[in-house]
């Protein structure tokens, strides 16, 4: 595969052990395996630095817990205390994305979605995608799947079709499912069908009211038919971004319009249909916990609401935790952020470990999802209007080429090591060390570290009264299993 190899001019990791080693690495080890039962005492750990030298690589020689009394920084991890068990982590499946990675010869695209959603030595193991309901921004051109010529309406759903995506999504959806049939998808729409909204368009507008049934119809018969598909949803969101209406496509939907629509429309017409898919609220930037805070806090719509998703382009990512704690019993999930044509790989993975991943597990978070998974090098398909400096995971070149981003590594250091059915576990922070633990089903530990200060820190991983002694780099990001 003529892919580019972000695997040379390795440089060691500087750990200090209860030993001295110069450490070599390779790219996702083929005698590893995240699952299996690791050696009693040793942590196995994967690197990514900033300056690009090693991405996502095993480190050959395993550290080993002791008790060698030091002065460094102590990161305790406390499997005793836990938190939320994880529902998975992943991209948006874009339309584009989908166009983009059909480039690729066919033995180039079924190995690429191997290492994408395989569970072997290999992969980085997705578990969890948003995909969209009809287009998105990312699309070439806006759509929904009850589309009618102007001045016509289509309120018993009759001319409903999949057909937009019967030969490019939905037969790249069957062909993941195939390879991970247990991954887990969230489906969002960026806009109703266009006769349903006040102004008749697929930029902006809002739901006419007398089409709240109309339009809650329409999710049961998504969901029907693709499960006839044999693609289950796992959850959906009414609109993507409520609050932003002047994408293409999109559409304004006010906080009380939404707990309106899910209360007396949406929530009961699940019901009758006696789906199980989630229903998730919001959506939209962590500056706004006000918006889904009054959802929840309507008696009416409260029962139907799974939980809150997130975004992070304006706000901080504590706003989980202020929707959690006010609703413990709902859930919170983060499910968009992207990386721009403006970014660096530096500031990216650095940025994007403290907040998308680490921040948002910190806050109760049960997903992390970046932005879109692959476009083309002029980072197309978008919409008119739509995205055109985001940056997905992995630019697709041509039939023989592509590249991973720094999207890629930014998800595959949780994906690949936690599993869905991973619980979050206890783990301490300290100055420019952003941490995040967990104990996956087999009873593995995973720690996360990322060092967000502008000099190579020693700190000490501690767990069940030992520890061992470690060396990050500035802006780089390690995973530890044991």
């Amino acid at each position: 595969m003529s892919v580019r190899n972000k695997c040379f001019n390795l440089l060691p990791l500087v750990a200090l052990v209860l030993y001295s080693c110069s450490s070599s690495v390779n790219v996702i080890d083929k005698n590893y395996q995240a699952s299996s039962s690791l050696t009693k005492n040793k942590i196995d750990f994967w690197m990514t630095n900033p300056d690009q030298s090693i991405y996502l690589q095993q480190q050959k020689e395993s550290l080993v817990f002791g008790t060698n009394y030091n002065t460094y920084p102590t990161i305790t991890v406390d499997e005793n205390q836990s938190y939320q068990e994880v529902d998975g982590f992943g991209f948006t499946l874009t339309g584009g994305s989908v166009q983009t990675i059909t480039m690729l010869d066919a033995p180039k695209r079924t190995a690429l979605l191997q290492e994408l959603f395989g569970k072997n030595d290999n992969s980085i193991s997705i578990s969890y995608l948003r995909i969209s309901i009809g287009a998105s921004d990312l699309n070439e051109f806006p759509f929904t799947y009850d589309d009618v010529p102007l001045g016509q309406t289509d309120v018993a759903m009759q001319q409903f079709s999949l057909s937009p995506d019967k030969t490019t999504v939905i037969p790249m959806l069957k062909e993941i499912l195939s390879i991970n049939p247990e991954i887990k998808l969230l489906a969002t729409p960026w806009s109703a069908p266009t006769w349903m909204k006040t102004n008749n368009a697929f930029i902006g507008g809002s739901l006419k009211t007398e089409y709240y049934e109309a339009y809650a119809n329409y999710f049961v018969k998504y969901i029907q038919k693709m499960k006839e598909e044999g693609i289950l949803i796992t959850a959906i969101t009414p609109q993507n971004e409520p609050l932003h209406p002047g994408n293409n496509p999109s559409m304004y939907m006010t906080a009380l319009e939404q707990a309106n629509f899910i209360k007396n429309h949406l929530g009961p017409a699940f019901a009758k249909a006696n789906l199980k898919t989630k229903i998730i609220i919001y959506d939209h930037n962590c500056n706004k916990p006000e918006y889904p805070l009054a959802i929840l806090n309507d008696a009416g719509a409260n029962p139907y609401v799974d939980g809150s998703a997130f975004h992070l382009y304006e706000g901080d990512i504590s706003a989980l935790s202020t929707v959690h704690n006010a609703y413990p019993n709902k859930n919170v999930y983060f499910t968009e952020q992207y990386t721009g044509t403006s970014g660096t790989f530096d500031g990216d993975l650095k940025w994007h470990l403290k907040n998308v991943i680490i921040g948002s597990m910190r806050n109760w978070s049960k997903t992390a999802f970046e932005w879109n998974l692959a476009n083309d090098a002029n980072f197309r398909p978008y919409t008119p209007g739509g995205c055109s400096t985001c940056k997905g995971a992995l630019t697709i070149n041509s039939a023989e080429n592509f590249e991973r981003n720094v999207g890629y590594y930014i998800i595959a250091h949780v994906s690949k090591f936690v599993p869905s059915g991973s619980v979050r576990i206890d783990s301490e922070q300290h100055k420019d060390l952003n941490t995040v633990a967990f104990k996956t089903p087999k009873g593995n530990k995973v720690l996360i570290v990322e060092n967000d200060g502008v000099v190579t820190q020693l700190f000490n991983i501690k767990n069940n009264g030992k520890w061992v002694t470690v060396s990050l780099e500035s802006g780089a990001v390690a995973t530890f299993i044991w």
